[in-house]
């Protein structure tokens, strides 16, 4: 009885691909929520970059001036 129980507790053959189908998917959902997460980063130092930049009032006239146009 205990061989037979031993035999049991090896995985099947079918068991194995579903294992390895399971580990595969997991790889690739944590891949995508990775690259996910790095977009997102990206993004939002874009957007914070964007936010904090100042804009200077007189650069228009500045490039006004120096395409030889009369400033406003």
């Amino acid at each position: 009885m205990t061989s037979a129980t031993l035999h049991l507790t090896a995985p099947t053959a079918l068991e194995r691909g579903l294992q390895h189908i399971a580990d595969a998917i997991s790889h690739y959902v944590a891949r995508r929520i990775a690259a996910r997460a790095e977009r997102r980063e990206i993004t939002l130092d874009m957007l914070r970059e964007q936010q904090t930049r100042r804009h200077d009032p007189q650069a228009l006239d500045t490039a006004l001036l120096a395409l030889g146009s009369r400033p406003r």
